[in-house]
């Protein structure tokens, strides 16, 4: 029998993950069907409730709905505790949900297995502290970099989240007015790149051998990927976030783990082809 899994959001027309968990079924030789599941700003828990009621395996989570997901699962995982949001919920054999995040993960295992840029013993300066910073601290912290420093706009937003999770690593938090010192490691958690902008960063932040790495991907470099590229940086986007989260999700859902690589490469084509 196949099963019923999909991702909801608002919009979700643009999502890229029925394609890709569609390539992870074909890799496995797992029986499912993925569908786009749009609801409305006010509807999530209606229509992920029917979704469920029908038969449904799992969702995918994207914007504006992760922390509706968070309220709607009867459990969530350690890491979507800590990041206070859910991007996957499960349906579990006793009938409930499981919500987890699989952001975190994604980018970790982006950095670390895909592009082989070490985190442990490193400075790594995390640009932005909403969501997208907020889920991506705990599998960061996990790696034992030296350092992680939260910059963002609103100091006192970095500083609460810095103080959060303050026991689980080295951290230090302020505004870009005040950012100083050099990095191996920058990650552009904002939202700057999804409107062609650039955070007001330093050009003293780029270290020697620094790699940084935007959250937001597209068929051409983000402006933080050409800003950091031009002071020598080694740069990436978050294609493979995109996909090691999806990788995540469907070894929740399904007990086995994907290939990442061939997907990642067959969507970086698609998308240059677009």
């Amino acid at each position: 029998m196949t099963d019923s899994y999909a991702v909801i959001g608002n919009p979700v027309d643009h999502s890229l993950s029925p394609w890709i968990h569609q390539a992870f079924a074909r890799q496995t030789g797992e029986d499912i069907a993925y569908e786009k599941l749009p609801a409305p700003k006010d509807g999530f828990k209606s229509v992920a409730r029917r979704f469920f009621a029908a038969g449904g395996r799992g969702l995918n989570v994207t914007v504006p709905f992760k922390l509706d997901a968070f309220d709607f699962a009867d459990q969530v995982t350690e890491r979507a505790s800590a990041a206070g949001a859910v991007n996957t919920l499960a349906m579990r054999d006793d009938g409930s949900i499981l919500g987890d995040n699989t952001d975190g993960a994604g980018l970790v295992t982006d950095i670390r297995d895909n592009l082989g840029w070490p985190i442990a013993g490193r400075r790594v300066l995390m640009v932005g502290a909403g969501g997208a910073a907020r889920g991506a601290m705990l599998p960061l912290l996990e790696r034992g970099p030296a350092l992680v420093h939260i910059a963002n706009r609103t100091a006192e937003r970095a500083e609460r989240l810095a103080l959060e999770f303050a026991r689980h690593g080295s951290l230090e938090a302020s505004g870009f007015d005040s950012l100083g010192g050099s990095f191996d490691l920058i990650i552009n958690a904002s939202a700057a790149s999804l409107s062609g902008d650039l955070p007001p960063l330093a050009d003293t932040l780029v270290g020697h051998g620094c790699q940084a790495y935007d959250m937001v991907y597209g068929a051409q470099p983000t402006p933080f990927m050409a800003w950091a590229a031009a002071r020598g940086a080694e740069t990436a986007d978050g294609l493979g976030m995109l996909v090691g989260q999806a990788a995540e999700s469907f070894m929740l859902w399904r007990g086995t783990r994907p290939q990442t690589t061939p997907v990642l490469q067959a969507l970086r084509a698609r998308l240059q082809n677009q």
